[in-house]
């Protein structure tokens, strides 16, 4: 009979074995790391001693396999969540771009849903640089990476479904003698989002199986939010986005009013009608929760 596995060993074992395969620069790389050998010391030729060998393959071969499976998941994983992104750069083009993402910022948490919350960071960064002063292709990526990871962002954190929401009939009752004073607490899943590019009508056409081309640069001002378990986006113009953003960074209402008013150039009576459909829409869409302390109030932008 075989003696039991001592626990601690084993799990000292597991420890070496996850360091290895998740080591950015590789196997034998793993091996040799610092980081690795604080739990079992051994060099890349006395792993046999470790791990066995099988009919076929040696033990650093062996490893690799686990180490080529645990980043082809990885890359899976950054391609679902990347949709219109891999339609826009190829398959083999966006590997390249996420294997060196993952290089560099390797998973550090316990859910993949973490996993490409650097990426568009990541793009950003290791951008080639634009000699014009107009946006460019880099510049589209980086829109739509950001995009498609707010979708994510969205979709897996807090919501709002089953809550009782601001309706328009609350934001009626207040008296305007109170506008400087009222501030709105938006709800959790709120994002807003300044474009270079309308990148959300590219990625929608990709979510339905269309094959759509890159669009020129257009300044693009976005809200995100999610209700019932749906992510939901509008596309508006700069200032009802300003008049937004105002109080969703915790302005109260005559703030929102102020920054509307100061890029509106027309009718001061069409903003007035403006704003009066923006506050109904708002609370149409559920973008608020109630009305909110000082302290409540917080940035989603």
């Amino acid at each position: 009979m075989k003696s039991p596995v001592d626990p601690v060993e084993l799990a000292r074992i597991q420890q070496w074995m996850q360091s290895v395969i998740m080591h950015p620069d590789g196997v034998e790389a793993g091996i040799e790391s610092p980081g690795t050998r604080i739990f079992i010391d051994v060099a890349p030729d006395e792993v046999e001693g470790l791990i066995c060998r099988s009919a076929a393959q040696s033990s650093i071969e062996r490893l690799h396999v686990y180490a080529n499976a645990y980043y082809a998941r990885l890359l899976e994983v950054l391609e679902s969540e990347f949709p219109a992104l891999v339609h826009a750069l190829g398959e083999e083009l966006f590997q390249e771009f996420a294997f060196g993402y993952l290089q560099q910022s390797p998973s550090q948490s316990y859910t993949l849903s973490d996993l490409s919350a650097k990426f568009p960071e990541y793009l950003a960064r290791t951008r080639p640089p634009n000699e014009s002063d107009e946006p460019d292709w880099a510049d589209f990526l980086i829109d739509l990476a950001t995009l498609e990871g707010t979708y994510g962002e969205v979709f897996d954190g807090p919501g709002v479904e089953a809550q009782q929401l601001l309706q328009a009939g609350d934001l009626d009752e207040i008296p305007i003698a109170r506008w400087p004073s009222v501030r709105l607490a938006p709800v959790p899943c709120l994002k807003l989002m300044t474009l270079k590019f309308a990148v959300h009508d590219y990625a929608t056409a990709v979510r339905r199986q269309e094959n759509p081309s890159l669009s020129e640069p257009s300044p693009t001002w976005l809200i995100v939010t999610r209700r019932d378990y749906v992510v939901r986006r509008v596309a508006v113009d700069e200032t009802e986005f300003a008049a937004l953003a105002a109080l969703v960074s915790g302005g109260t209402i005559a703030d929102s009013l102020e920054a509307a008013q100061n890029l509106w150039f027309g009718d001061f009576d069409q903003l007035a009608r403006d704003v009066q459909r923006w506050f109904r829409d708002w609370s149409a869409a559920g973008y608020f929760q109630r009305i909110a302390d000082s302290d409540e109030a917080r940035s989603t932008i």
